[in-house]
């Protein structure tokens, strides 16, 4: 593998963990390049220039370096004003940071998915909408991981979805009608709409969307969930 060497690449930090005293390996979101492993060197001495910036949740230009898989951190500069999240809202974000680290393979470029990330952090950040955000991400991101199908025809007769009918879904092929089936057709034609206006249809987008999600996971649980989950419960407990 030839040395290369990538600069200014807009990017996202996913997940961080120390690496001997003073160094950090990144796990980082690129537009271009899909997740990489950035080892950054020397940057939790005190006197360190990128100390503070790198951080999840802060728009980036990262400037790396190296041939083997863990590439080498050169340069970094914020890109834009860092997106303040608290509350359930940052307990959300590092939800979104663990579904792209789950469902985006190392390298695989996938410049949809940084665009709707970014997306979602600003609303997220915004206060307003967090289940809607959450939602419009999940479905995105599984659309464009390869795990995405039609919501809009029955798999079995191709017929369009029924607003006023009950369906239920086969997460490798998708919706059919069926009487007792826990979706409305109204909520699968909102969903790819990214419309969840309507309280019912998010209610049911986001059983939906965990359905989905539990399905192509292979058993493995997201830890962010049940923290969110715990939030939640406390939230309405107060």
């Amino acid at each position: 593998m030839s040395e290369t060497a990538v600069y200014l690449q807009p990017a996202f930090i996913l997940q961080e963990r120390k690496y001997r005293e003073t160094s950090l390996i990144l796990e980082v979101l690129t537009r271009d390049f899909g997740r990489l492993s950035l080892l950054a060197k020397g940057i939790r001495k005190a006197k360190s220039r990128f100390l503070g910036l790198l951080r999840p949740f802060v728009p980036l230009n990262v400037s790396f370096t190296g041939k083997s898989e863990l590439k080498l951190l050169t340069d970094v500069e914020m890109a834009r004003p860092y997106l303040e999240l608290t509350g359930l809202a940052l307990y959300s974000g590092f939800y979104v940071n663990e579904l792209v680290m789950h469902f985006l393979h190392k390298h695989d470029p996938h410049p949809d998915v940084f665009g709707h990330y970014r997306d979602c952090l600003f609303r997220l950040s915004a206060g307003a909408g967090l289940e809607a955000a959450l939602r419009d991400f999940e479905f995105r991101l599984l659309e464009c991981a390869g795990y995405g199908f039609q919501l809009d025809k029955d798999y079995l007769d191709d017929r369009p979805i029924d607003p006023a009918k009950r369906y239920r879904i086969d997460a490798e092929l998708g919706p059919t009608e069926a009487v007792d089936g826990p979706y409305s057709g109204k909520t699968l034609r909102a969903v790819p709409a990214g419309d969840f206006g309507d309280p019912e249809v998010l209610a049911e987008a986001k059983n939906l969307m965990r359905a989905l999600i539990d399905a192509h996971s292979q058993g493995k649980p997201l830890k962010s969930r049940t923290i969110i989950n715990t939030l939640i419960k406390q939230t309405k407990n107060e």
